[in-house]
């Protein structure tokens, strides 16, 4: 099926035209002024913008924790990504200790092999780094098309690797041309404060918040940067929250250091006085928590200065039924809120809307940067003539209230019930195809495939 979108406003993160695209199969043919094609179907894209179809490098489906599992599947996470403008998602295999790489994948694959609406890949999550785990990097780097590893610095016992693993990974990640992500933040003292919180009888979320302080992370931060420093290893840190935390970023630059930063959307507009709202507070347990609202200003310079490269959401949705587990015992209570479908919307009413950042530094930071740091651009990331067709119309002055009753996760409540957002997804196609139109889904499951992804990062 060929597509013609005509009279858009074209924004990718070095353009901005008012043009026609010219779809034909899964990509983009042409790109012009008035083009003179013929197609199967005629898009009339007056009044909108049109950006690359978003990419989420940081979600959570079908994900195992803490003796449940994320609420949405991958059915209904990534269709509800496309809901969003998001078109291709970046999801997290777990490594069990005593388990092997190829085990994980074998058992991440059960859940997500053809019942992705979007497109999808994965970092994989190395939790037991040793000689025989040594032995599988380059074949998932080079054969499975899976080049980026996640190391968490937290969780002992279950995810976190000492220093020593650390070193040995990222030698052996550099050597076969892929990158790390880490989850930087200082699990031991986390550990202590979360158990000398709970000694006092302090059990309110408040104090999931209280256990994990700014320092705990800028301390992570920096130690990881310094150990991809020594190994020349290229680094990512996901999740980066805080003042602290990009300071450490900021002091590798002056040894020319380059560090990949991910922050969220809700480190973005969201802060920690939330935990105030007694059990409520629930609703924003995530690790890192919530922080301060000078970590807000901090993150958006960052984002303008260069430093954080990337906006994604660390989806990791709970039903309200599971984050009761934890009603009388926040360490008890899952960790992760619902995100995947609002981060566009909430990115340009909040960020583009308020002049905080450009409509390029948007396509930026949604699709681009993650396209190019992960390996897959120009296939994925931007509108050009033969990358695939991931492409959202989007009206920028439509008014719309995010909530619970209306979005398309599988959570039974919203981190931004009752927020008012200005600009509205409004058709999205997924190589070539109409994946969203009217607020209708017109793509099943199965449709999302897998996309391998090349060798190390493209410098951004």
């Amino acid at each position: 099926m060929s597509v013609l979108i005509k009279n858009g406003r074209i924004i990718t993160a070095d353009s901005d035209q008012t043009a026609d695209i010219f779809i034909s199969g899964e990509t983009v043919q042409a790109i012009g002024k008035n083009l003179n094609v013929q197609s199967d179907k005629e898009i009339d894209a007056t009044g909108l913008l049109i950006f690359p179809g978003g990419i989420d490098p940081h979600v959570h489906l079908d994900m195992p924790f803490m003796g449940t599992f994320s609420s949405d599947s991958y059915e209904t996470g990534t269709r509800a990504a496309l809901y969003g403008g998001t078109t291709m998602v970046l999801d997290f295999i777990l490594q069990k200790q005593g388990n092997s790489l190829q085990d994980a994948l074998q058992e991440w694959k059960s859940r997500s092999d053809n019942n992705c609406v979007g497109d999808y890949s994965f970092h994989m999550a190395v939790t037991d780094f040793n000689e025989e785990t040594k032995k599988e990097i380059k074949h998932f780097i080079e054969e499975e098309g899976i080049t980026s590893f996640k190391t968490f610095m937290a969780y002992k016992g279950a995810l976190m690797i000492d220093d020593r693993q650390m070193i040995g990974l990222m030698e052996e990640v550099k050597k076969h041309g892929g990158l790390i992500n880490v989850h930087a933040t200082n699990g031991d003292m986390i550990d202590y404060l979360i158990a000398k919180h709970k000694e006092e009888g302090k059990l309110s979320p408040l104090y999931h918040y209280l256990s994990q302080p700014e320092i705990t992370e800028a301390e992570a931060s920096e130690r990881f940067i310094d150990m991809a420093s020594y190994t020349g290893c290229p680094g990512y840190i996901v999740h980066l929250t805080c003042e602290g935390a990009l300071n450490a970023v900021r002091n590798a630059t002056k040894r020319n250091q380059k560090i990949f930063v991910e922050t969220c959307i809700q480190y973005l507009i969201l802060d920690a006085s939330l935990y105030e709202r007694d059990f409520e507070g629930a609703k924003w347990v995530m690790s890192p928590p919530l922080r301060e609202k000078k970590d807000q200003q901090t993150l958006w310079a960052g984002i303008n200065q260069g430093l954080v490269q990337v906006v994604a959401t660390d989806h990791c949705p709970f039903m309200w039924e599971q984050k009761l587990l934890g009603k009388n015992d926040f360490s008890k209570i899952p960790n992760g809120h619902p995100a995947i479908e609002n981060r566009m919307e909430l990115l340009f009413s909040e960020g583009v809307e308020k002049n905080k950042i450009t409509l390029n530094k948007f396509v930026e930071v949604t699709s681009t940067n993650a396209a190019k740091i992960f390996g897959m651009f120009p296939k994925k990331g931007t509108i050009a003539v033969g990358s695939d067709a991931d492409i959202v119309l989007f009206n920028p002055n439509e008014k719309h209230v995010l909530s619970a009753s209306t979005h398309h996760m599988n959570v039974d409540y919203s981190g931004y019930e009752g927020w008012e957002v200005t600009g509205k997804v409004k058709t999205v196609l997924l190589r070539g195809k109409i994946a969203i139109d009217n607020n209708e889904c017109k793509v099943e499951k199965g449709f999302g495939k897998f996309v391998k992804r090349n060798k190390v990062a493209s410098i951004v």
